[in-house]
């Protein structure tokens, strides 16, 4: 009660100048937003119709997949710079660099007329989009008062959160209206507004440009082998047998050997590109550990969902987008309601019934058969709309909320890199066990359809009957059976997937027992202030 009776004074006499929000930081914050949501759509717009491009530009899957694989490492390697190169050139320069040149690299992505084109510009389109997302994490957390954090904090988790799942429908909706290009040329506009929106704007810092002279061209060097290898091997692992692989294990070497002299490296260096002290505050430790787990579902989810309604309902993109635009809805609605939340409950007990949530969602999917359409998926994805929000947004504010304002930046690009690096692992793990589960269902149904099986060999009857007169009907009914066989196994081994993910994230609730309590932000100023 004596913290209320402190505060109380100052709220019912107005909100000091330091608690007043400046109406240009906060249209010049708004505007970052779009920006970093901008980056993080491209992502799953462009791999929701990869098959487009590789028709467009004759490629390969193999080679279709770099389009999306090399975007990737170069933005994983380019979040955790984000923060070297915000305190050198200044929040205003870095972020309007960073939309420029995302701008300009979308525009030759989509003139692009061969696949070795579009691989290059789409790796430095995720080099330079990058430094948007932890930019608005870090600004979220330095601009405004602790008192304002329940609003701004439910803004930037529903964009980080809201992206990657609505990225399905918008990327859909676009080739299915126009072509592949647009996926490319509708960033043109809103890149250029963002880019002018924040030179014009942006006053919350100044630059240290002494800071570049001492810029540790080795530490790059060596953190761009790790977490480039890191992300490559995760990528490419599951389909290619891991180290059986001579790529992949290649890879996998330099990202050992580079792993040790990047720590190496940044725990000696007079200027380090990344300052890995944040992680010596508890909370920013454990919230780091969370969002790579948050990651985990937020990205796996987003790939089972529509490669299920793909593979196994024969859905197109648009059909996919429409089906998997409930979880955004849901989440959408539940910003205010978490920032709300915020203000009245533990922070603790939101992310713990957060994480409850998103695992009783994924165990209503461990039923899933090939049946299960929108309508059987509208709970789930509910559920999991709801546990996502309530997770992701309160591990903001107790893994950045409380950190010295000279920390905030590098924190902030290390907090972001763990979500990237989670959703790579869950991804690989989530492919790793489709294929295997998939594998043993195989095997298993293929020992109960025997001739001895008279549920099979009446199947197997009706199938070689309708045949009657199309070649050799007795061969094409055992490959329509063995059809059927391969899709129940696929359909058996996504209920595993789901049934992993909900022990995971039913056990994972308990991580908030490590958590320090963070303080109220009902109360003025913080330290972080």
């Amino acid at each position: 009660m004596a913290d209320t009776t402190t505060a109380s004074p100052s709220m019912m006499s107005g909100a000091p100048a330091s608690e007043r929000i400046q109406p240009k930081r906060l249209f010049a914050f708004i505007i970052m937003v779009f920006g970093m949501f901008m980056s993080i759509l491209d992502i799953q717009i462009v791999s929701a119709s990869l098959n487009e491009i590789q028709a467009g530009l004759s490629a390969s899957s193999t080679e279709v997949s770099w389009v999306q694989t090399a975007y990737l490492i170069a933005e994983v390697i380019a979040i955790p710079l984000s923060g070297f190169l915000s305190r050198a050139l200044g929040t205003r320069m870095l972020f309007a660099i960073s939309a420029f040149g995302f701008t300009a690299s979308s525009l030759l992505c989509g003139f692009a007329s061969s696949i070795e084109q579009m691989i290059v510009w789409r790796a430095l389109q995720g080099f330079l989009g990058a430094g948007m997302i932890p930019t608005v994490f870090a600004s979220a957390y330095l601009i405004f008062p602790r008192t304002k954090f329940y609003i701004v904090a439910p803004i930037i988790g529903l964009v980080a959160t809201l992206a990657p799942t609505v990225g399905p429908t918008v990327g859909g909706f676009i080739t299915d209206l126009m072509s592949w290009h647009w996926l490319f040329f509708i960033n043109i506009v809103p890149g250029i507004l963002i880019t002018i929106g924040v030179l014009a704007l942006i006053d919350f810092d100044q630059p240290n440009l002494a800071l570049l002279d001492r810029f540790d061209w080795w530490g790059l060097i060596f953190m761009a082998g790790f977490l480039g290898s890191l992300e490559y091997v995760l990528e490419e692992g599951p389909q290619y047998e891991w180290l059986q692989d001579t790529s992949v294990a290649v890879c996998a070497a330099i990202g050992f050997v580079s792993a040790i002299l990047f720590f190496w490296r940044v725990l000696t260096a007079e200027e380090p590109i990344v300052d890995l002290y944040a992680f010596t505050n508890r909370n920013f430790a454990v919230g780091c550990l969370l969002q790579f787990c948050v990651g985990i579902g937020l990205y796996g989810l987003t790939y089972v969902y529509p490669r299920y309604l793909a593979e196994v309902r024969g859905y197109s993109a648009l059909m996919i987008g429409e089906t998997m635009f409930v979880s955004g809805i849901t989440m959408f609605f539940m910003a205010p309601v978490v920032g709300r939340l915020m203000l009245k409950v533990d922070l603790r007990y939101i992310i713990a019934f957060g994480l409850v949530t998103f695992a009783l969602g994924s165990w209503q999917m461990t039923w899933i058969t090939r049946e299960y359409d929108f309508y059987e998926l509208l709970v789930p994805q509910i559920l999991r709309g709801i546990g996502m929000m309530c997770a992701m947004v309160p591990t903001n504010n107790i893994a950045l909320a409380t950190l010295a304002p000279e920390r905030v930046k590098n924190a902030s690009g290390l907090f972001n890199l763990m979500r990237n690096l989670g959703g790579a692992l869950g991804l690989a793990v989530i492919n790793q066990v489709l294929n295997d589960r998939t594998d043993l269902h195989i095997s298993r149904l293929h020992d109960r359809v025997t001739w001895g099986n008279a549920t099979a060999v009446e199947t197997l009857n009706n199938f070689t009957q309708r045949m009657q007169g199309m070649g050799d009907s007795a061969m094409m009914a055992m490959k329509q059976l063995s059809q059927i066989v391969h899709r129940q196994a696929a359909v058996m081994s996504y209920g595993d997937a789901f049934f992993m993910l909900s022990l995971f994230y039913a056990g994972l609730s308990l991580v908030v027992l490590f958590v320090n309590k963070p303080p109220s932000m009902t109360a003025g100023g913080g330290d972080a202030h």
